[in-house]
This record gives structure tokens, sequence and C-alpha cells, in this order.
């Protein structure tokens, strides 16, 4: 089987709704929220603490997996579900974004983008097809075409161009794509430019794709443009596809993406400022490495029942990060996933029960009083 998509519920005051999507290894609420396991881990997190959290469906990426340890390993392993050991649904990105981020170590052509590895230099050769093999090798139960992800700021002129050439690779990703038991979405660019957002959304529905992603947002723009661009490229998306907003996870973006119709999240921020030693609570981030919690024998944070916040202070956390102990990381990474899913879990909630605006009012109101 492939993925399948069912829109259950329609919020009246919002575009939200509740879905649930359907993949060959297992059946998913949305909103979901990702965690991501870039290189085919949670960091610092195993998969069952993943699934422990809450987390039912995880991100990885081709760029990554491809480098090392390679996507002909990964397929003689049985794929990625089974090299890792995770029996849940896996999204995998095609690596245009890593691509792309290289900068200098890149060249474009309408063929693909010759790259130079950041692991050790060497040189390979990424096209729209070659993006498919891998992830058909890898094994996800979806899988994203190719494409360009335009910089923030860049020029009109540019979008187009880099939006028009993301369509034509989106068409030779479907055309390549072959794999049954595996889902492919396209992605719709056009930077902050509403009428090549519209563009991007029509060419690739057009083509036609299992589910559509939003690229090219949360990289520096304010966070108004990235509200007003969702406003606008929503509706240009079939309602009977997934919607999915890439590289988004503060619980601010989370709930306005929600109630903008967004159906799909992944981010690498609950992870990454967890190893930070920054954690996320109710009332706003909480930098736990500071010196201010030394002596603060209270959990990370006072509402949450997680692993860390039912077991340990701010104090010991504190004292395992800025000793270096693995297991500091590991105790804030388990609360910031657990605090995202559990917050998407109350999102679902509130549209259910017809009141996530003012779910989304008051939850903000507490989240910006800062830490008790």
């Amino acid at each position: 089987m492939t993925t399948s998509f069912t829109v259950t519920h329609k919020d009246g005051a919002s575009r939200a709704r509740l879905g649930l999507l359907k993949t060959p290894h297992g059946t998913v609420h949305t909103p979901v929220f990702m965690p991501v396991g870039t290189q085919g881990t949670v960091k610092t997190m195993t998969p069952e603490e993943v699934r422990d959290v809450g987390g039912r469906m995880i991100l990885s990426n081709t760029y990554h997996l491809y480098l090392r340890p390679g996507h002909e390993l990964i397929r003689e392993a049985g794929g990625l579900h089974r090299f890792m050991n995770w029996d849940g649904p896996i999204l995998t990105d095609s690596g245009g974004f890593q691509v792309f981020s290289l900068g200098p170590l890149r060249k474009v052509s309408e063929e693909g983008v010759c790259f130079r590895s950041h692991i050790d230099g060497s040189e390979h050769f990424f096209s729209p097809e070659k993006a498919m093999e891998v992830q058909m090798s890898l094994g996800s139960d979806v899988a994203m075409t190719f494409d360009e992800c335009p910089p923030y700021p860049s020029s009109r002129e540019y979008v187009h161009e880099s939006l028009e050439r993301t369509s034509r690779w989106a068409k030779r990703c479907r055309d390549f794509h072959r794999k049954e038991d595996q889902s492919l979405f396209g992605i719709i660019q056009g930077g902050v430019f509403p009428e090549l957002r519209r563009q991007s959304a029509q060419e690739l529905v057009k083509i036609g794709f299992a589910g559509y992603a939003i690229g090219g947002l949360s990289v520096g723009e304010p966070k108004n443009l990235m509200y007003e661009m969702l406003d606008f490229t929503v509706p240009f998306i079939p309602e009977d596809k997934p919607r999915y907003l890439m590289g988004v996870g503060s619980p601010d973006c989370l709930l306005e993406g929600v109630i903008r119709g967004i159906d799909m999240f992944d981010c690498v921020l609950p992870t990454r400022i967890a190893r930070n030693g920054s954690v996320l609570t109710r009332r706003g981030k909480l930098v736990v490495r500071n010196a201010e919690y030394a002596r603060d024998f209270s959990p990370l944070d006072p509402d949450c029942e997680c692993y860390a916040c039912r077991n340990y202070t701010r104090s010991y956390i504190r004292h395992l990060i800025k000793a270096g102990e693995i297991l500091g990381i590991r105790l804030t990474t388990i609360h910031n996933l657990y605090f995202v899913l559990r917050l998407l879990e109350e999102i679902r909630e509130a549209i259910r029960n017809g009141n996530i605006l003012q779910y989304r009012n008051d939850f903000m109101k507490a989240y910006q009083e800062g830490p008790l």
C-alpha cells in the first residue's frame, strides 16, 4: 500500500483540520510533528524513547544517509526502518535543502547539482532521478521531490527561475519514481512572492502528487511574512491532500501553521536547543545551563509529566550539562520532544472541541510571560 489521507474534521472558525495519514507502517493522526532523525537517529534517543514521548512519524535525510553510510548499505540491511529499528512511518527529505545550503561547494545545472561532501570534500552529483533512487533504496513511507530552496532574501528573478527548475525537476521525479509502497510529495517554492507561490502550487498540482509540502519558509524571513505566505498558498493545495510545512517547530509557528491548515511539521529546533541546554516550557524557553538555576530544585516545567520532569531537577540537569555528561542533553531532549508532541495532542483536542483559536490565545499568553 501507499499512503492515503482522509480529513476527518474541519474547524468552523479557521482552516485547522484533523486527519488520518495511513502509511505502510501505521496510521498517523494529523496535525502531526515529526521529530528529526537526520542520520537515522533522533539525536541522543532510542526509537523506543521517541515512541514513549509520543513520536509516531519521523524524518530522516537523503543527503546525509547517501554520504554516510550509503543508501546501498541501508538497502542491503532491509531498508531504513529495519536498519534503525523504527517500526513507524518515516518521511525522507530529498536532500535539496542540504545541497543548496552548501553554497560555494555546489554548482547547479538543468541536469542537477554537483556538490562536494561536507564530510571529506569528495565530489558528488544529485539529479532528480538520483534523489529518487536513494529514497527508494531507503524505503521511507513518504519521499520528497528534489527541489531548489532559494535563500532569503533572494531577487524575484532568481526565485522565479529557481521555481521553474524545481517544477521541471518535480516532473522528472514523478516520472522516475516507481516504488509502489512509497508515496511522493511535491515541494512548493516561490520565496515570499505570492504570485510565484501560486505558480509553483498550480504547476505541482497539475503534475499530481500524494501530498504537497511548502518549502522555502522559516529560512530567515519575519514570521508575519511566513504566515502571509501560508494564508496565500494553502488554498491552492487540494483539500484531500496532506499539507506539510517544512522545517517549522517553534510552539507559536506550530499553532499558527495549524490554524492556516497545515497537517504536518518537522524541525530540528526541539532537539537542537536541548543540546545547547535550553528547554521549552509552558512559560517560554528556559536556558537551564544558566547560573540562576544552580540551586533550583524544581522540575524543568512544573506542568510537564515527561520522564525528566518527573524525576530530576533544574539544578541536577544543569550540573550534568555543565559537567559534559551525556545524560544532561538526553534529559533536555526527552523533555523538549515530549513538550512539542504533547502540544500537538492538545492542538488536535482543541480542533475536535471547536476552540483552537481560544487555545492558541491562552497558550501564547502564558508562553510569552517567561519561565517561572
